[in-house]
């Protein structure tokens, strides 16, 4: 049959379903098998061929013919498991149905009344594979589509390559060892299997329609209730799945092992189709939802991580989690970072032929999976800061986060970039890390510049305070929080410091000399602002003064630019932050919680070690350091004044404002060492800045400071607030991602709101 034939005929019975006004018997077959026995039609054909209006129709005036269609296309899947798709017929069967469910579930799920169906037993339909021949031993419908899928994944000849001895041996599908059967190798599986394209189209068809099972949380709205659990992914992902381990494990070794430059041909990807990516985008996407729900997102930490192979072991309810926390072994770790790292970094590579090399798009994906490896799996974490290879992860981040700054249908892109910096800032070796030279020199619109990551890191933060969208205020805290956390960083160069900001403000003001000479240079050089913040005026009629300058120049207060005049040259190969194209889709997201509900406080003791501290009162806190609660974002930003300056309680706003720096400390620095640079630059008639940094370094400050209080470090704390943010900003990101075919497209989704900018 040509493939125009076999779309009418398709379309003729989807015609046929919404038009009859009478249950179609389950029994006929003749009529069901148009849609899966009788078409080679594409899963874009599918989408084309069965409109949401009459998806919606059948659903509303033939409920009957809607459930029948559903569970005899399960009832094929189930018995397809059982038989191991022998041939070609069944395999294409097989597809079928499986775009087929695709089409439909997201109409099932949309509508209250219907969300129940798949997890009730249908008489006859999809049965489990035991021995009870009676209704009352049916599985729910879900379980029995959820258990074929797991069986499908692992068929020989149609998504695994078969182990077959002989032309007459039979693999049975009941008995077969799926450990066996792990798609690449990496962890926990040495063997690599031939690539085969046609196995891994199979798996990617077989993986979307789990996807779509998954997305009923989609059509839920945001809630706070961390009880409340998808039962696709809980029954998935339990101990019912007997494929739930080598599942895992070939999820997490494909996309690890995913290497999209190959052997570096130019222009490749666009002469020959790269089948293994459209699998990895699945795959990882399968991951972030499936680990994403335990206890709403919530970090399980086991005690002492022990082998995968321990089954006994206690751990949470979803084996997915479970497996991801005990993952033990250094050269696994070494095979999830160094490919995690090969594809963040993959689309800031540079060739001379543009355009040479393909370009991913799936890294907010795997943003998500890192950030679920490093807080439920800490020694992964420990791992990850143990070398400078975290700098492999920490360069991309900040390459995203200075692209997408002006981007507001990127803002999710910016908090999970953030979240992740967070995360690692609360282990003591972040800091030391990012001493590390900065060599590698990515296409970022920032100041060509030498110095070290921290450098970097400090330089991309300014670029998202003083030129981000108005959308990023509430990260301003966990910015300040992250440079406050590195208190082990030093600054190898004097081009952050240099830049007209407050941000040393809120720096450990410890003023170590020694490693940080050009931090104390740069607020020695701009100390007429900091003379201006010491008096800035907090009565009524110089704030109502302000006022009236603001509405002329908006930058007149602070005199700060947002357009950053003093940097110079960016980057070669940079191109600057865009806003969003008109017409682009966003998904909107729950507000995250202030930074002190996001963290926990963490004291660095005398040996080097981390030890949690209890809650403080407001008033014991040190009020000269970003450590201490704040009620707002704004308290830690030049904006901020803007803000206060605005109201009944103006003048209390500013007091408060000001309180919170620490210009006791810069004042009394700022006394003691201006004169003394003065002198030594007149008695030695200096004018080489590197003289003065010599003299700075080999200072000291001791007993002319306060005495600093002890280092406090906030820890990153999953929390309700947090696992529902990462709920709907994952599921948007999914939503997004999924528009070949457009599987959640013009449905009625309700965890999130989808605007066009």
């Amino acid at each position: 049959m040509g493939n125009t034939d076999s779309k009418l005929n398709f379309r003729k019975a989807v015609i046929q379903l919404t038009t009859k006004t009478q249950p179609v018997e389950a029994t006929d077959d003749a009529f069901w098998d148009q849609f899966w026995a009788d078409t080679a039609t594409t899963v874009q054909d599918v989408f084309a061929l069965v409109p949401a209006a009459e998806i919606r129709a059948v659903r509303e005036e033939s409920p009957s013919n809607l459930a029948t269609l559903c569970y005899k296309a399960v009832e094929k899947l189930v018995q397809a498991a059982e038989s191991g798709c022998p041939s070609e017929k069944e395999k294409q069967i097989v597809l079928n149905c499986s775009r087929m469910l695709t089409r439909i579930l997201p109409y099932i799920f949309e509508d209250q009344d219907w969300r129940g169906f798949f997890w009730s037993t249908v008489p006859g339909a999809g049965r489990a594979v035991v021995n009870e021949m009676d209704d009352d031993g049916a599985r729910p419908l879900a379980e029995s589509l959820l258990l074929a899928m797991a069986d499908l994944l692992f068929c020989p000849d149609f998504t695994v390559n078969s182990h077959r001895r002989g032309p007459d041996s039979v693999e049975d599908m009941q008995t077969i060892d799926s450990c066996e059967y792990i798609w690449e190798a990496g962890v926990g599986f040495a063997q690599s299997p031939p690539l085969n394209y046609i196995h891994d189209l199979n798996r990617t068809e077989l993986l979307r329609l789990l996807l779509t099972c998954f997305s009923e949380a989609m059509y839920l709205p945001p809630s706070s209730d961390n009880t409340i659990l998808n039962p696709w992914v809980s029954f998935f992902c339990s101990t019912e799945n007997r494929h739930a381990l080598p599942l895992f494990t070939s999820l997490v070794n494909v996309v690890c092992a995913y290497d999209p430059v190959g052997y570096g041909i130019p222009y490749n990807h666009l002469l020959f189709s790269d089948y293994r990516e459209q699998l990895v985008e699945q795959a990882v996407q399968i991951l972030i939802v499936t680990l994403e729900h335990d206890g709403g997102g919530l970090a399980h930490r086991p005690p002492s991580p022990s082998s995968m192979e321990d089954q006994d072991s206690v751990g949470p309810d979803n084996l997915f989690v479970n497996y991801l926390s005990r993952i033990h072994r250094e050269e696994d770790y070494d095979f999830v970072l160094k490919g995690l790292a090969r594809l963040l970094v993959n689309p800031l590579m540079q060739t001379y032929l543009p355009n040479s090399t393909k370009k991913i798009q799936f890294h907010q994906e795997l943003l998500v999976l890192f950030w679920k490896l490093c807080d439920f799996n800490k020694k992964f974490l420990f791992f990850v800061l143990k070398s400078s290879d975290v700098l492999d992860i920490l360069v991309p981040i900040l390459f995203y986060l200075n692209d997408a700054r002006a981007d507001q249908s990127r803002v999710g892109l910016m908090h999970i970039g953030v979240f992740i910096l967070l995360l690692l800032s609360g282990e003591r070796n972040f800091g030391v890390r990012l001493n590390k030279p900065y060599s590698v020199h990515v296409p970022m619109d920032i100041p060509v510049f030498t110095g070290t990551h921290a450098d970097l890191l400090i330089v991309v933060f300014h670029k998202i305070i003083t030129s981000g969208h108005q959308r990023l205020q509430p990260l301003f805290d966990c910015l300040l929080t992250i440079v406050v956390n590195g208190e082990y960083l030093c600054t190898g160069s004097i081009c952050w410091s240099n830049m007209h900001m407050v941000l040393y403000l809120f720096i450990q003001p410890s003023f170590d000399q020694e490693r940080n000479c050009n931090l104390v240079y740069a607020i020695i050089r701009k100390r007429n602002l900091f003379h201006q913040l010491a008096n800035l005026p907090s009565d009524p009629a110089s704030i109502q003064k302000a006022l009236l300058r603001k509405r002329k120049s908006p930058d007149a207060i602070t005199g700060i630019s947002r357009t950053s005049s003093q940097e110079t040259v960016s980057m070669e190969g940079s191109r600057p932050a865009v806003p969003a194209e008109p017409g682009t889709l966003k998904t909107s997201l729950v507000a995250i919680p202030a930074i002190d509900k996001l963290t926990e406080k963490s004291q660095v003791s005398e040996d080097g070690t981390m030890i949690s501290v209890l809650k403080m009162e407001h008033s014991h806190a040190p009020h000269h350091t970003p450590q201490a609660d704040h009620t707002t974002q704004a308290d830690h930003t030049p904006q901020a004044v803007h803000g206060a300056i605005v109201g009944a309680s103006d003048t209390e706003s500013v007091l408060s404002w000001k309180c919170k720096l620490p210009l006791q400390t810069i004042m009394r620095l700022l006394q003691v060492l201006v004169p003394q640079v003065e002198k030594i630059c007149i008695d030695k008639g200096l004018t080489d800045e590197s003289e003065i940094l010599k003299f700075l370094q080999h200072g000291t400050l001791v007993g002319l400071l306060p005495v600093p209080h002890p280092i406090l470090i906030r820890k990153y704390q999953a929390n309700a607030g947090t696992a529902m943010w990462f709920r709907t900003y994952m599921w948007g990101v999914v939503y997004l991602r999924n528009v070949d075919p457009p599987i959640w497209y013009d449905t009625d989704v309700r965890l999130f709101e989808i605007q066009k900018m």
